[in-house]
């Protein structure tokens, strides 16, 4: 296991997980987390060198009419009647983008390398993986050496503050099958990912200028998801995102109010009212919460306090696999085509966890807020009017329904 400046492997890590770093063609870091006992021990070992002829990252390139111009870092600009900062990367408009009716391209980036395979442009550099995370190779944000990243003004007007998005964006491929789907991984797989979050919010907390790490999965088409491969991403804010300021808004509230912490407060009354429990196990709570905004919506809290990711104990990492499994399998499980098999459910995965420097963070605890805006078999909520218009949610169901449904597909006591 190689050595990190801020990641601490448990005892299951040590010896069972092993992470080698390397770097890809343009520079960028990359990582291979591997669960098979060969590449453990090290009697065998991962392909490092990347083979493809790319310039580095953040070189000057030459426009249609051939002159060099300097690489566009993504700008961020401050929305002076919210006080949000919008990131702005128009890098991303030539991603590729293998699924669904937008389709540009053929192959899989994220897929291992295939020798012969007339698409050699894959992030991988070996034939085969278990989990790997890397640098997004079309970031949202992105850190440029160098660059001044001090407050700029859009048309010189104060109005509009401007600065370079500098965080950070990472992909996590959780298993090499490009056809496969994360509720159908084995727990030991997954708790290598939850590992590789772990990891990752470990290393990332103690970099220059990032205020938030948000891990996340979108899964599927009607989502947006631009690749099928089984994967997540992890976007590291150099602000806190709009709707963790208005958590901890009203978490520092409640503290100052109650002497409490809100998230466990929830969770607590939660277990008392006992409908809405879906799950639980020996470390982990899953409930729809009583507010609930989504057609299917569960909330994902750990029974002791925990702020981040990398702060979860062995016995939580496993608790947490098993409980992401059950939760997967379930989502997919939840709606009814009529031949009693469900259905792949689209759905996005987010891990709130406690900010890096922000002080109101130890009023905070980590949760995962788990949705789909699928509301039946053959219908999707869109986000209308209302919704979008002035963020005020109109609710399809109800809380004591979804968990109704959710308590025919299993028990609620998961424990091994």
């Amino acid at each position: 296991m190689a050595e990190f400046a801020n990641y601490e492997p448990g005892e299951y890590a040590k010896e069972h997980i092993r992470i080698t770093p390397t770097k890809l063609a343009d520079g960028r870091d990359f990582f291979y987390l591997d669960d098979d006992p060969e590449y453990v021990s090290g009697k065998k070992t991962r392909e490092l060198k990347d083979p493809r002829p790319l310039d580095y990252r953040f070189s000057p390139h030459l426009d249609a009419d051939g002159n060099e111009v300097p690489y566009a870092a993504p700008q961020m600009r401050r929305d002076p009647l919210t006080g949000d900062w919008i990131p702005m990367a128009t890098a991303r408009m030539n991603r590729p983008i293998t699924a669904g009716p937008g389709a540009t391209a053929k192959g899989n980036p994220l897929a291992a390398r295939k020798p012969g395979d007339p698409y050699q442009d894959g992030e991988v550099p070996d034939t085969d993986y278990n989990v790997v995370v890397f640098e997004n190779r079309f970031p949202s944000m992105v850190r440029v050496p160098g660059e001044d990243d001090s407050v700029k003004f859009v048309d010189g007007n104060p109005l509009w503050e401007q600065k370079p998005a500098a965080g950070r964006c990472e992909v996590i491929c959780f298993d090499p099958n490009e056809d496969g789907l994360p509720a159908d991984l084995p727990v030991s797989r997954l708790r290598t990912v939850v590992e590789a979050w772990a990891f990752r919010t470990a290393e990332i907390s103690k970099m220059e200028g990032i205020e938030q790490i948000f891990p996340f999965e979108n899964h599927g088409a009607e989502i947006g998801v631009s690749l099928a491969h089984p994967h997540g991403q992890v976007y590291c804010y150099p602000f806190i995102a709009p709707k963790m300021e208005k958590e901890l808004k009203h978490t520092e509230a409640y503290h100052e109010k109650t002497g409490g912490n809100l998230l466990k407060d929830i969770m607590n009354a939660e277990l008392e009212a006992g409908e809405r429990i879906v799950m639980r196990n020996h470390s982990w709570v899953a409930y729809v919460p009583a507010a609930a905004r989504w057609p299917l919506e569960v909330h994902v809290a750990p029974v002791r306090d925990v702020l981040t990711l990398d702060q979860l104990n062995d016995q939580e990492r496993w608790d947490l696999a098993s409980m992401y499994s059950h939760l997967l399998k379930r989502g997919n499980a939840f709606f009814d085509k009529g031949d009693g098999k469900g259905m792949d459910l689209p759905y996005i995965s987010a891990w709130h966890q406690a900010p890096i420097h922000d002080p109101r963070r130890e009023n905070y605890r980590l949760n995962l807020q788990f949705f789909s805006f699928r509301r039946a078999a053959n219908k999707i909520k869109y986000l209308a009017g209302s919704e979008s218009g002035m963020a005020a949610w109109i609710s399809d169901t109800t809380p004591e329904l979804i968990a109704k449904r959710f308590h025919e597909l299993g028990d609620v006591d998961i424990s091994d």
